[in-house]
């Protein structure tokens, strides 16, 4: 009686613990066990370095495989920022998933000829997930104005393509694409097709997707 009592608790406290385990993947695990594929110019004991570095307020930098420097800017539990190299970043973020296995949703930024961004989602083992299932990158209509719905082909003539930078805040689960035109375009044309372009769109998580709000 008293063994099979004891396997009913072992049983109950698995139950209990599991999700609770799930929920305590940090933004610094993620990052430092990632797959050389992620980020390939740190191998692991570089970015414990950087990670270390960090936390004891030192400023010093980590040689990465292209003989650049790399450093850890931000870090929070459920995010970190890295500085890769003078043109290039990334923001690791933690996402609270429905699953209860959370999930992780990598910032890539490369700030040449502007800066501009793509977000990619993994499992906590870094499987890759389907993008578009999680979150769908906005069209140039998604970024016109009223009075740019009124003249798109003006605005396609103006604007080759689109050049926008991303950034997750863990307090408000939202992501924010912020309209970087202003940086590579001329002057005039700018000036031109700014009151046809939004400056900034946002997107809400929603336990599975990013949601994009009005």
């Amino acid at each position: 009686m008293n063994i099979l009592k004891q396997f009913f608790i072992g049983v109950v406290a698995m139950i209990a613990v599991t999700p609770s385990a799930m929920a305590q993947l940090k933004s610094v695990d993620a990052f430092t066990n990632a797959p050389m594929s992620v980020f390939p110019l740190l191998d692991k004991n570089a970015r414990l370095d950087m990670v270390d570095y960090f936390n004891s307020g030192s400023s010093t930098a980590t040689q990465n495989s292209l003989q650049g420097r790399s450093r850890v800017t931000e870090l929070t539990d459920n995010d970190i920022k890295i500085a890769m190299t003078d043109a290039s970043s990334y923001q690791l973020s933690i996402l609270p998933d429905k699953s209860n296995e959370g999930c992780i949703a990598l910032i890539s930024t490369v700030a040449t000829p502007a800066p501009d961004s793509r977000i990619t989602f993994y499992s906590p083992s870094w499987q890759q997930y389907d993008t578009k299932s999680r979150f769908e990158a906005p069209s140039m209509t998604d970024w016109l104005t009223d009075a740019g719905r009124k003249t798109p082909d003006e605005v396609a003539n103006m604007v080759p393509f689109m050049l926008a930078s991303y950034s997750y805040d863990p307090a408000t689960s939202t992501l924010t694409l912020t309209n970087n035109l202003k940086q590579f375009l001329s002057e005039d044309i700018y000036s031109m097709v700014a009151p046809l372009l939004r400056d900034q769109l946002v997107y809400k998580w929603n336990g599975s997707r990013m949601v994009k709000q009005k």
